[in-house]
């Protein structure tokens, strides 16, 4: 296992199956068939509309929930067969998960100072001497002329730099953040997603950002777009591409969707490098495989 402090920690969702049971008796699947891989020290943002499984697939990273069915790796350790108790270390000491809105994340009646200090109730005595001071890391943050201040009497903005840094107190491998700018005018949400950026290249994180803002999402490098409890596409420096599934399952891009409708006749052909799209009375659509692809 990785000690504290060193760099972050990679991800790899093997055939990721989740359902769950509504108060109605019914079973619903969250996810189906989820493969992903994440490497180590990338910031990844998801995205999807409601009930697409992103927040879902967060949860079971962090450990919260177990997946129904499939594999997860965080580096070379099993999350989804480990025991309560290595689990429970886990999260305490290498993954830190923002869950959505800020208050979720913090002691509303106590100050800033004391919120870090409960954060790091789980590290032992060199693992806090090695990690970034809270001073500093209220700093960092743009908070340091808050630090004995009650969290109830902050900023809604305040309140969402105050849960980062606690987040990040432990020098966690992996900070997965749920929604982190949701109910933020745009200047607090470009200061937080600037510091969910600074502070996890400095640290050397690993980042999973749950998000609804297409602002917060074009700041990654990488997006991954769920759709109906799969990885529908992904987005890389700017490009988007299609992520082909189990049995060859295949979301077409918005536009497409838009423009052929259910029961379209398509044909698909490979030629080379790329793949041509096409159906009766239209254009053909030249598709090329990301660069990476194998």
């Amino acid at each position: 296992m990785n000690e504290l402090g060193s760099r972050g920690v990679g991800i790899r969702c093997a055939g990721v199956v989740h359902l769950y049971r509504t108060f109605e008796g019914h079973d619903v699947v969250a996810l189906q068939g989820v493969d992903l891989e994440i490497k180590a020290g990338e910031r990844v943002a998801f995205l999807g509309p409601s009930g697409s499984g992103k927040s879902t697939l967060l949860t079971l990273l962090g450990g919260i929930q177990r997946p129904s069915a499939g594999r997860i790796f965080l580096g070379d350790d099993e999350i989804s067969r480990m025991s309560e108790r290595r689990l429970a270390r886990l999260r305490s000491r290498r993954v830190s998960t923002m869950l959505q809105g800020a208050t979720r994340n913090l002691l509303p009646h106590t100050t800033a100072r004391l919120n870090l200090k409960f954060a790091r109730l789980g590290m032992d005595a060199a693992d806090r001497d090695h990690a970034m001071p809270e001073t500093e890391l209220l700093s960092r943050v743009g908070l340091e002329g808050q630090a004995d201040q009650k969290v109830h009497t902050m900023s809604g903005g305040q309140r969402q730099r105050l849960a980062l840094a606690c987040a990040l107190a432990t020098s966690p491998q992996l900070l997965l953040a749920d929604e982190p700018t949701s109910q933020l005018s745009h200047g607090d949400r470009d200061h937080v997603v600037g510091l969910i950026h600074e502070l996890g290249e400095d640290l050397g994180t690993t980042v999973v950002v749950v998000t609804h803002q297409a602002e917060v999402a074009t700041s990654f490098a990488r997006t991954v777009t769920m759709k109906g409890g799969r990885v529908g596409s992904e987005g890389r420096n700017g490009s988007e591409y299609a992520v082909i599934g189990n049995e060859g399952v295949i979301h077409l891009p918005a536009h497409m969707v838009a423009e052929w409708s259910p029961g379209t006749l398509v044909r698909i052909e490979q030629e080379q490098r790329r793949i041509v799209v096409s159906h009766p009375g239209d254009e053909q659509v030249v598709a090329h495989p990301h660069p990476d692809a194998t």
